[in-house]
């Protein structure tokens, strides 16, 4: 069971109540979490990522084990301790401004 955190207007947007589950087979990437999330909560198709499951929005980070993995690419394997429910996977909204 994969946990996700989501940013509050995002849980919001779900209609879920804090972390959600899901179930995410092997091999367990960003592309397969966020692709299992959309199945799950359609509303949040186009928030988080392209509508056609392009890359992600420009103010939007994912986080695990510690790790910035917004930059790596969508089909590399998150780190195990996420993979297998050990640790959360952060959807972040990044702040600008000066």
């Amino acid at each position: 069971m994969i946990r996700v955190i989501l940013p509050a207007h995002l849980l919001d947007l779900a209609g879920a109540g804090g972390e959600v589950e899901l179930e995410v087979a092997a091999p367990v990437t960003q592309r397969a979490i966020l692709d299992a999330l959309e199945a799950r909560h359609p509303a949040l198709k186009g928030t988080i990522r392209g509508h056609d499951g392009g890359p992600r929005r420009a103010f939007v980070r994912f986080f695990a084990a510690g790790e910035d993995l917004s930059h790596d690419p969508p089909e590399s394997p998150v780190p195990e301790t996420v993979a297998t429910g050990e640790e959360p996977f952060l959807v972040v909204g990044a702040m600008a401004g000066g």
